[in-house]
Formats: C-alpha cells, sequence, structure tokens
C-alpha cells in the first residue's frame, strides 16, 4: 500500500494489478497486455481536460518527462504518443506511478458518473433540455491553442465550472487550426507574428458523432456557394465542447482557410466565421440530436444562432416569424464583454444579403426587415447591421460582466429602448469570475488544504470558507508566496534567455538574462492583450521618475511585462516595442523585463508569483479584467484603476486603487491624472508598505492586507459563483423556471 499526496490531503491506494514492484518484474518479462491497459488510462486521462485542473494529474505526465512535457507545452497527448505501451509501462513502473495512475483514474471515472451536484439541485429543468453556450473562443490550456486572450479564457472558465456545478451545457465554438499567432520581438522590439500549423493527432478531440454513428457535418446556403463544416469533440469534464472545422472537402480554398486563424482576414472572413459559428453552431447541435433549452451567446459573435433557431422552430412548429423569435428569444440569454464601440462588429447590406439571403427567405424576411434587426434605428438605411444589436433584439436576457460595465452597456444601448429611461433599460450585469482549481498554484492549494475545512474546494464560493486564511500564520503565508516568486523568476530568466539565444545576441547577454530580477525586490506583473485604451505604457510617462523607483538601493521595484497586440493593431505593437526596449537603457536592465508569446502558461506563472498585479484601463473602457483576479488567489495585491471587476471589489483594505473612479472629459486628462496617481501610490503606499520589516523580516502589514484581500475576494469573484448567477438569474427562467433580477423583454 502506498501513500500519496493529493492537494496536501494523504490517501492510500492499494494498486489494482499488484505492487508497482511485481507489475515492474511482469512488464520486463513483457507483459503486453499490462502494458496495454495503463497506456489506455493514461490515454482516457489526457482525453479529458478534466486533468488540466487537477495537478495531481498533470504531475504524473510530467513525472513521465520532465524535459519533453516543457518542450511540448504541457500536451500530455504528444508525450504519451512518443511513448510505445511497453515503455510507458516500465518508464511507470522506474517511478512508481501505477498507484497514482490508477486512482487518477478512478476519479475521473466517479467524477463523469456523479449525480449528486449543485445542479441537479438548482437546476433540474436544465435536464432534459441543456443550455447551449456559444463562444468564438475558449482558453482550457495552453495546448489547445484556439484561445487570443480575455474572452477565450473567461469562456474556459466558464465550462469548467459549469462541469464542476454539474451544470448541464453543451459549448460550441470554431476550431481554429492555427490559432492565434505565436509572438516573437525582433532586435528592435517590433512584434513578429507567426502562425503555426496544430497538428489534430496531438489534440484531445475526436470526431463528434450523430445517434446513427456518422460523423457530423454542416451545410449553410450563402448567395454564392454552399458552406461546409465538419464537427469535433473535445471532452472537459463533465461538459462537451463542438467545434466546427470547415477545412473539408467540397469546401472552396478560400472557405477551406476560413477557421484556420482566429481573428485574422477582412470584414468577409469575419462574417464567414460568425456564420458558421451561429447558423452552423445550431445546426450541428440539430444533427447531434441535442435541443438546447436555452442558447447563451457570449459576444456577438455567435448572434446569428438564434435566427437559426427560429427557422427551425418554424419548420417544426409550423409558425410564422414573429410567434417562433418571441418563443427563441425567450429562452435566449446575450452577454456582452465590449464597452468599447470600435469592439462590436457591424456589416453592410451586401456583406449580410451575401451570406444571410438564403435563411432570410427561409425565415420570410424581407432584406430590409433582416437589416432592421441589426440596427438600433430600424428604417436607418445608412446604419449597418450590427451584431450586438440583433444579440440583444434576439434576447430576453442580457448582461453585461460587471457593475460599472453594466451601467455602461445601458448607456450605450439606451436607443434601443427609447421609452425606457437608462436605468431602465434591460440589461442586466453578473461579474466575470475565473476557475479556481485552474489558476490557483499548487503550494497555495496545499496552504489551504491545511487551514479550511475538508473538501473546502466544493465550497469556494462560501465567504465563510476564506475566512479562515486569517488563521494561518503570517510567516508560513509569505513562505508560500515567496517559493512561487522565486518559481515565477526562474520561468522569467529562461524565458528571457531563450529570448536572446533567438535573436543571435552575445554570449554575455544570453548569461545576463540568466541573472534578471532580485528575488528580494518589489515584483510588479503587468499581462495583457496590448491595446491602447488598456495603456501598458501609463509608468513611461514620467521615465525619469520609474527610473528613481526602480533602481532605489534599497527599496528597489521590479517590472514584468508580456502581452500581445493585434496583427493589425500598429499603435499597440509601439507600445510593446517602447516596453520591451527598457532593456537597452542601463536604469532598466536587469529589473524590467518583456516575456514573449503570452498565453496561459505564462499567465500562470505571473498570477502565482508577482508581489503586485497592475492594470491600467482608461475607465470606463475595461469590461471586467479577471487577471487580477486569478493573482488575488495567490496572495498577490492588486493595484488598479477603478474600472471592472476592482470598482466593485476595492474596499480600501483589500490591495490598492489608482484614482478616485472619475470619468475625465478627454484621454489626456485622464492619463496624466491617472499617472500622477500611480506613481504616489507606488511611492508612497505600496513600496514602503512591502519594505516594512518586522525583527523577523515579515512585511506584517503587507501580509495582512493579503489575507483581506483573500478573505473578501477570492469567493466573489470565482466562476462557480458566476455560473452559480447564471443559472439561478438566467438559464432557469429562459428554460420556463422561475426568479430573475433582470427584467424580461417583450
Amino acid at each position: 500500500m502506498e501513500r500519496h499526496m493529493d492537494g496536501g490531503n494523504e490517501w492510500f491506494d492499494e494498486p489494482e494489478d499488484g505492487t508497482d514492484e511485481a507489475m515492474r518484474d511482469e512488464l520486463v518479462t513483457g507483459d503486453e497486455l499490462s502494458a496495454s491497459v495503463i497506456y489506455e488510462k493514461c490515454m482516457a486521462l489526457a482525453r479529458n481536460l478534466w486533468w488540466t485542473w487537477h495537478p495531481e494529474v498533470s504531475s504524473l505526465f510530467r513525472d513521465l518527462d520532465p524535459i519533453r512535457w516543457r518542450q511540448l507545452d504541457h500536451n500530455p497527448i504528444a508525450l504519451l504518443r512518443e511513448f510505445t505501451p511497453k515503455r510507458l509501462a516500465v518508464r511507470a513502473a522506474e517511478m512508481v506511478l501505477f498507484s497514482r495512475i490508477n486512482y487518477a483514474y478512478r476519479r475521473l471515472k466517479e467524477y463523469l458518473a456523479e449525480t449528486q451536484t449543485w445542479a441537479a439541485t438548482h437546476a433540474g429543468v436544465l435536464g432534459a433540455r441543456p443550455v447551449a453556450y456559444f463562444s468564438a473562443e475558449f482558453g482550457l490550456h495552453e495546448s489547445i491553442p484556439i484561445y487570443s486572450g480575455g474572452l477565450g479564457v473567461l469562456s474556459g472558465d466558464h465550462i469548467k465550472s459549469a462541469s464542476g456545478l454539474g451544470v448541464p451545457l453543451v459549448a460550441v465554438g470554431l476550431f481554429y487550426d492555427q490559432g492565434y499567432f505565436k509572438q516573437h520581438l525582433d532586435q528592435h522590439g517590433y512584434q513578429q507574428e507567426e502562425y503555426l500549423d496544430t497538428k489534430v493527432e496531438n489534440l484531445p478531440m475526436e470526431p463528434a458523432l450523430a445517434p446513427d454513428g456518422t460523423q457530423v457535418t454542416v451545410q449553410i446556403a450563402t448567395r454564392n456557394g454552399t458552406l461546409r463544416a465538419k464537427v469535433w469533440l473535445i471532452h472537459v469534464g463533465r461538459v462537451k465542447l463542438y467545434l466546427l472545422d470547415s477545412n473539408v472537402d467540397g469546401n472552396t480554398p478560400e472557405d477551406r482557410e476560413l477557421t484556420s486563424r482566429l481573428y485574422g482576414g477582412d470584414e468577409r472572413t469575419r462574417i464567414r466565421q460568425e456564420l458558421l459559428l451561429g447558423v452552423g453552431g445550431v445546426r450541428a447541435l440539430e444533427a447531434l440530436g441535442i435541443r438546447p433549452g436555452v442558447l447563451h451567446l457570449n459576444e456577438g459573435h455567435s448572434a446569428f444562432a438564434p435566427l437559426e433557431a427560429i427557422r427551425q422552430h418554424m419548420k417544426r412548429v409550423g409558425v410564422p416569424f414573429e410567434e417562433a423569435m418571441h418563443e427563441i428569444a425567450r429562452q435566449t440569454v446575450f452577454t456582452t464583454h465590449t464597452p468599447v464601440p470600435a469592439g462590436h462588429d457591424r456589416f453592410g447590406g451586401e456583406l449580410v444579403e451575401e451570406h444571410l439571403g438564403p435563411l432570410r427567405d427561409e425565415l420570410g424576411l424581407s432584406h430590409d426587415q433582416l437589416m432592421g434587426l441589426g440596427r438600433v434605428e430600424p428604417q436607418n438605411g445608412a446604419e449597418p447591421f450590427c451584431m450586438t444589436v440583433v444579440g440583444l433584439k434576439l434576447s430576453r436576457y442580457a448582461n453585461a460582466v460587471s457593475n460599472l460595465h453594466g451601467r455602461i452597456t445601458r448607456r450605450m444601448w439606451a436607443n434601443l429602448w427609447p421609452w425606457r429611461s437608462e436605468d431602465e433599460v434591460p440589461i442586466g450585469h453578473i461579474t466575470n469570475g475565473v476557475h479556481l482549481p485552474s489558476w490557483l498554484a499548487w503550494q497555495m492549494r496545499q496552504l489551504y488544504d491545511r487551514h479550511f475545512p475538508a473538501g473546502w474546494i466544493r465550497r469556494m464560493g462560501e465567504p465563510e470558507v476564506w475566512q479562515l486564511v486569517w488563521n494561518i500564520d503570517p510567516g508560513e503565508l509569505w513562505e508560500t508566496h515567496n517559493t512561487l516568486k522565486t518559481l515565477l523568476l526562474a520561468f522569467v530568466r529562461r524565458r528571457v534567455s531563450r529570448q536572446c539565444r533567438r535573436r543571435g545576441e552575445s554570449d554575455e547577454v544570453v548569461e545576463a538574462a540568466r541573472n534578471v530580477l532580485n528575488p528580494n525586490a518589489l515584483t510588479i506583473g503587468f499581462a495583457r492583450r496590448f491595446a491602447t485604451y488598456k495603456r501598458a505604457t501609463l509608468l513611461l510617462r514620467d521615465i525619469d521618475r520609474l527610473a528613481r523607483l526602480v533602481s532605489s538601493p534599497d527599496r528597489p521595484v521590479q517590472i514584468i511585462f508580456a502581452g500581445k497586440a493585434h496583427p493589425k493593431d500598429e499603435p499597440g505593437k509601439q507600445y510593446i516595442q517602447q516596453v520591451a526596449n527598457l532593456r537597452h537603457d542601463p536604469r532598466f536592465a536587469n529589473r524590467v523585463v518583456f516575456i514573449e508569446d503570452y498565453d496561459i502558461n505564462v499567465c500562470r506563472h505571473m498570477v502565482q508569483g508577482v508581489d503586485v498585479w497592475l492594470n491600467t484601463p482608461r475607465r470606463p473602457l475595461e469590461a471586467s479584467g479577471t487577471s487580477g483576479q486569478k493573482a488575488v488567489l495567490n496572495g498577490a495585491l492588486h493595484l488598479s484603476v477603478l474600472d471592472g471587476w476592482w470598482a466593485e471589489a476595492y474596499d480600501g483594505t483589500n490591495g490598492f486603487a489608482i484614482g478616485s473612479g472619475v470619468n475625465y472629459a478627454n484621454d489626456e486628462a485622464a492619463d496624466q491624472a491617472d499617472a500622477e496617481s500611480l506613481f504616489d501610490v507606488l511611492e508612497n503606499q505600496v513600496v514602503p508598505l512591502f519594505y516594512d520589516r518586522d525583527v523577523d523580516g515579515l512585511p506584517r502589514q503587507w501580509i495582512r492586507m493579503m489575507m483581506s484581500s483573500i478573505s473578501s475576494l477570492a469567493w466573489r469573484f470565482s466562476a462557480h459563483r458566476m455560473v452559480m448567477d447564471y443559472v439561478r438569474h438566467c438559464y432557469v427562467p429562459a428554460a420556463g423556471g422561475t426568479s430573475c433580477w433582470m427584467p424580461s423583454r417583450r
């Protein structure tokens, strides 16, 4: 019998096939059947993304070959494909892994079979007709590159929490075989994009099968031909994620490339992708035999879905468009994430007619009637078709993703309901949260396991659980945090030295990169999309003041930056260049670094290891901003403009605020005021508090603020709480249940 550690809790297990020693002897003599069983169990674990939020399972794969595990972007299928069953079993025997493999396999099976879930009690009405959750991207793990940033990671966290809660939900997206671009900076610090083909055989995907066992495909007629796609299936715990792929025979070369890249191409590419996601996604569910009771449109990219659902309802029931529209809208939830007007997709009448003309014919609508569904002013022929407008019009439950964002969104779209005051506009808010098991460092999980009640992870949305953080010894919390910080700095040094070597820089520069950053210095992290409104260069407005801050001999500060700019966002690329080239200034060398190719892996390291998480959006343009929530879970303190989620989270004791929550008349005034406030907070609050140490070398007041942050924020901004809010306030009433705080629009 073997003793193991699972998140800090001991467990004992009797191996199914005898002891590890006996198994090793069997395998050495050639027991191919036992080897095959072990291999299939490992592959079964790899093919369900449940493993991505269970570190004790991912460690199994890492222990098989730590070097290849890192080189393969932590992809267990790619790793397993490098082993034969016999060689895998021999390696597992050498590393004493059999008991752990058997135990993990049983846990997965038990998890999938469990019926006593939160949703079984609170969402029974969804059991017969599940939620269909549509999103243009899903950030599930760094080894599955079908996401670009926050929206995708939010979608991934949403379906992971739906799985954990047992919510009957299927997800629909697109499969991008080149994903989002890989980012490299050239010698001048300028972003270069590289697109790589993904090996489908190394992804946890399988063909989606119809009830008769055939591969599901869809077809969509347009005015200039038929668009075709096949459907893939990914298992995310209990949730099934279906991805449409246009790289199929019968499509034109242009259409075969349609789903190759995320957010690539022109307007015509975008509308065809969104046609495939919305109309094709609903048709795929029909072909799979899934008739959802709720459509959840995560952002306007999927807003064509209700039109196809209306068409199917008209055909099935024999009712006219107006009646079918009211029925489908009653079942539709629409979430908007974009407070920036330019961020809402708009298409001209010719593009709409080219792509939706055949569907319009089946709906019995004129061209003007269809265009009117996507216009704020239906009769205004000069107004383009807006995906957000059609999403709002064809849904009865609409929400923004934070309290402040809700206010901004109601103001943005108030003209859709001219007979109502702004406060009465029927758009509520559900603040985003993060999937705690995916982002919580294993070391912090162990710490919480020692001080929180058994099974606390199932109660992560309860505030009472998180109050127990106050029982943790301050020294223990600080030691755990510093362990994570050390791991982060080791990761940064590896990445920075590799960047220098790739650019062909000298051995001296590469060696210096292996020693960047000071483990004892206050470490600030900034990582997000380099859109200009996120103001990554706010600290650079006073470069001399920043130099004094980072080079202080007794209270130094260092900053780690990461993030991508959209390939067409030239100002965003220039922001990256400004930040990255600070390394050439002796005042900032080894104190300010830029990590290339920001992804889930880079984000995980950063949110788990920094002292402070910095967020500097131009208020009120940050819809929510969940990266800071991930950092809070791991003990980092949030330093942010009072925008997005921080506007409703900051209480004066649980982090730091930039500015006072004022919206300025122009961008220059806002930037100048916020830059001054940021420097003031750093110089007079953050730095003094961090370096105020007692006789034991502990920053007692800093640690107290860490505890205040964790206890007041971790439960409120979890994806479990978020999904429970969607279930109670949107999904259940949309499916015919009761209770919803967001007024139903009639």
